[in-house]
């Protein structure tokens, strides 16, 4: 099975909806100490709204609707980013909505760690394996890439 090395020190991609910008900067606030060990990347506003709250530089990426999301997913498929913490608005249909679900499927298709709402992000962001190497097991997609069109 092919595998990927996930280094201690994470890249995070950090995206949220526009009404739950406020919700990912207080949880971000809230961890602050955690976040700050790691290399973080966001979607445009989100990304402004972090990098001012915890005065730390974020890779700022376009804006969700405008490519950022698809920016994102680009990233997880090279294997760029290790952790995707969305915190999504189930309540709001959004103009770019399938840009959202491309994003979802890279993160599920490349086997990363998603959390997509602040509880989960809390359990993922206090795993004992955020502080350290971790091997994630691709899975193996040869039967597909070698089939008969």
């Amino acid at each position: 099975m092919p595998i990927r090395k996930i280094l201690a020190r994470k890249r995070i991609a950090l995206v949220a909806h526009d009404n739950k910008k406020v919700e990912l900067i207080e949880w971000a606030k809230y961890n602050k100490n955690t976040l700050t060990k790691h290399q973080l990347f966001a979607t445009g506003t989100t990304g402004m709204l972090i990098e001012d709250t915890l005065d730390v530089h974020i890779t700022r990426l376009l804006s969700g609707p405008l490519g950022g999301d698809q920016q994102i997913g680009a990233l997880i498929a090279e294997g760029k980013i290790d952790m995707l913490i969305f915190f999504w608005d189930p309540m709001s249909a959004l103009p770019h909505d399938p840009d959202i679900k491309a994003l979802l499927r890279l993160g599920v298709t490349w086997n990363i760690p998603i959390a997509m709402d602040r509880s989960s992000a809390d359990f993922m962001l206090t795993s004992p394996l955020m502080n350290e190497d971790y091997e994630v097991i691709l899975p193996n997609y040869n039967t597909y890439l070698k089939r008969q069109v």
